[in-house]
């Protein structure tokens, strides 16, 4: 029997033992995040999505992850103060994981399985452009890097994944939530 992805084990950035399924029935965003890379500002369009959408049974869910560059290394409770203080972030946060090689946590396992390629902005390749800094990404349907975005539908369906570079806001993103928020 397959794991649903609404049934696997997650903490909040508080401790509290929770998973997707505390959302079911909403559109979730799943983002793995990070406070000291080039695409924190992410955050601010972040959080402008889930309070123009949340009404309309939007949820973003924040992973702090610390595989890309250590651009996560504090505690939960510094990854908190840092999301309230900085970026005013009023989402769902949670405990920091693993989201790619040794020690996977399985919600990540389970999210690229499901949705193994990230769509990418025309023109953008932001693997490319890693490789260009002397960083060596890893299996096209491993998490490239922070800010990769996974897009769940009202049933726990992984109905899209977003490369690090596409922002928030970007009509890409922003059209296929809209479109997965008109499906009840």
């Amino acid at each position: 029997m397959t794991t649903s992805l609404e049934t696997i084990s997650v903490k909040t950035i508080d401790g509290r033992p929770s998973s997707l399924g505390e959302y079911a029935g909403k559109v979730r965003l799943v983002v793995n995040v990070a406070s000291q890379c080039g695409l924190t500002p992410q955050y601010t369009a972040l959080e402008a999505l889930y309070r123009k959408y949340k009404d309309q049974g939007l949820e973003i869910l924040g992973f702090p992850a610390n595989e890309f560059g250590a651009q996560e290394p504090g505690t939960d409770a510094e990854i908190q103060s840092f999301c309230s203080t900085k970026y005013d972030v009023s989402f769902p946060m949670f405990s920091k994981i693993v989201v790619k090689g040794d020690g996977q946590h399985p919600l990540y396992g389970k999210l690229t399985a499901e949705k193994p390629e990230a769509r990418s902005l025309p023109g953008s390749d932001f693997r490319a452009k890693l490789i260009g800094y002397g960083i060596k990404p890893g299996a096209a349907d491993e998490i490239l890097w922070n800010f990769e975005k996974f897009l769940v539908d009202r049933e726990g369906n992984v109905i899209d994944r977003f490369a690090p570079d596409v922002a928030p806001d970007a009509e890409l993103v922003v059209s296929a939530i809209e479109k997965a928020l008109a499906q009840h």
